[in-house]
């Protein structure tokens, strides 16, 4: 007969970590406009606990940033990371409002697929979709990574960082092949980079899946960095000549209105 969680011990301690993570975040709600500082037995008393058990959180809390505690009265407010963590938030929902609409127009013209992607590292995270009435080999789920340098989003956000920035992410590691077109010599992937910098748009011929293609065009905030790339992924035969700058084109001009909507004004030329 197998033994079961509960004979194991394992479904109690797994209980007892969500109780932790639920105690926590019960913690954090505690406070509010109206209750910018709370003491440990205030927070005991509203939320039921033990005083050990209030102050044990607390302090975990603070050791982490999310709350920080008032030296001279002991009492608790929410803390930087916090902050840190909202101002996130608020950005990818920003960017959703900005994109959402202007994703919408450029799928209608292009009649393909159209992400917007976000860079981690050496890796994109797709944010927003938009599926084409094209049956593509391809699926990109919100939340979908994929590594930058095969991807047309990827590499229009490698080739806006600082240059210092750039070569430390590179520093000793492996650009990984997805296809025989994948570029894989580093010096070859700045080269790339240097020209999609100039052009103003990135481009992906079958280098993360044969038969798929994609042009990609950053977005920028209203301080003028680039903080994401839209881009129109379709099948490596429509997007490929005269239908490539074409799509680049158009995703150069959404990238740009996303990049107004998000307060970004682009500089006067004369």
């Amino acid at each position: 007969m197998e033994p079961t969680e509960h004979a194991t011990g394992e479904a109690p301690a797994r209980d007892r970590l969500l109780g932790s993570v639920r105690t926590a975040a019960r913690v954090l709600r505690a406070f509010s406009e109206a209750d910018t500082e709370l003491g440990v037995t205030e927070v005991a008393r509203r939320l039921g606990l033990s005083t050990s058990t209030a102050h044990r959180v607390l302090a975990t809390l603070a050791a982490e940033r999310l709350l920080e505690q008032d030296p001279t009265t002991g009492r608790y407010r929410l803390g930087l990371a916090l902050y840190e963590l909202g101002s996130a938030v608020s950005e990818h929902v920003d960017l959703h409002q900005a994109a959402l609409p202007v994703l919408t127009t450029l799928r209608h013209r292009t009649g393909e697929m159209v992400h917007v992607a976000v860079l981690d590292g050496l890796e994109v995270v797709y944010v927003e979709r938009l599926e084409s009435h094209h049956m593509l080999p391809v699926f990109r789920r919100v939340g979908h990574r994929l590594p930058a340098h095969v991807t047309s989003s990827g590499k229009a956000l490698l080739a806006a960082l600082p240059r210092a920035d750039l070569l430390s992410r590179l520093d000793g590691r492996t650009l990984v092949a997805r296809t025989p077109r994948t570029i894989t010599n580093r010096t070859a992937l700045l080269a790339e980079l240097d020209r999609t910098a100039r052009r103003g748009w990135a481009s992906n011929i079958e280098e993360g899946q044969l038969g798929v293609s994609s042009v990609g065009a950053p977005i920028r905030g209203a301080d003028g960095v680039v903080m994401a790339a839209v881009s129109v992924v379709g099948d490596a035969v429509r997007l490929r000549g005269t239908g490539l700058q074409k799509a680049a084109t158009l995703a150069v001009e959404a990238a740009a209105v996303i990049s107004a909507r998000l307060g970004h004004r682009s500089p006067r030329h004369t």
